[in-house]
C-alpha cells in the first residue's frame, strides 16, 4: 500500500499457555490453514522440551521465549542502489519485523532438521536455539558478522 498503512489485527492469545506470542508463531507454523494441527505440534514440543529439560527449573515457555530471545537479529543489510553500485547497508531491525524473523527462521530450520515429526523437530531447534546453537541461531551470527563488516556503508543508512 502506497498511501496507508494497514490497520493492525488484535491476534487472541492461545487456549493453553495464554499468550499472543504463541498464537504468532504458530500461524506461522500453520500450513493450508490447518491451525488446530499447528496447535498440536507446538504444544506436543512443548511437552518434548519439558521432559528433555527436566534439570532445568523454567517453564517450556519460559525456555521457548528464551531460545526465540537467542535467535533474535538486532541488525540486518539492506540492499541500496547509489550511483551505480549496491551496497549492502546495515541497519537497525524493527521490534516487529525482530520478532516476524526469529519466528521464521526457528520453523524454517526446525522444518529442515532429520526427525521423526514436526513436534520431535521442533523440540529439538528450540533446545539448540536455548543452549545458543543450531541452525537459526547461525543465521542470527551471520546475519550480525555481515552488517559488521558492512558497517563502512552505514552512512547510505535511508
Amino acid at each position: 500500500m502506497r498511501k496507508s498503512k494497514p490497520k493492525k489485527r488484535i491476534l487472541l492469545p492461545d487456549p493453553k499457555f495464554n499468550d499472543t506470542l504463541v498464537t504468532r508463531f504458530v500461524n506461522d507454523l500453520m500450513v493450508d490453514g490447518k491451525k488446530s494441527t499447528a496447535y498440536a505440534v507446538f504444544y506436543e514440543a512443548m511437552d518434548m522440551v519439558e521432559k528433555r529439560m527436566k534439570d532445568a527449573e523454567q517453564s517450556p515457555l519460559e525456555v521457548w521465549k528464551k531460545a526465540l530471545e537467542n535467535i533474535t537479529p538486532n541488525v540486518e543489510v539492506k540492499s541500496r542502489r547509489v550511483g551505480g553500485a549496491t551496497f549492502q547497508v546495515p541497519m537497525e531491525v524493527r521490534p516487529e519485523r525482530k520478532n516476524a524473523i526469529s519466528i521464521k527462521n526457528m520453523i524454517l530450520f526446525a522444518r529442515k532438521r532429520s526427525g521423526r515429526s514436526m513436534a520431535d523437530k521442533l523440540s529439538a531447534e528450540i533446545i539448540a536455539a536455548f543452549n545458543e546453537e543450531g541452525g537459526a541461531y547461525k543465521r542470527k551470527e551471520d546475519t550480525h558478522r555481515m552488517a559488521e563488516a558492512n558497517r563502512a556503508f552505514a552512512h547510505f543508512r535511508f
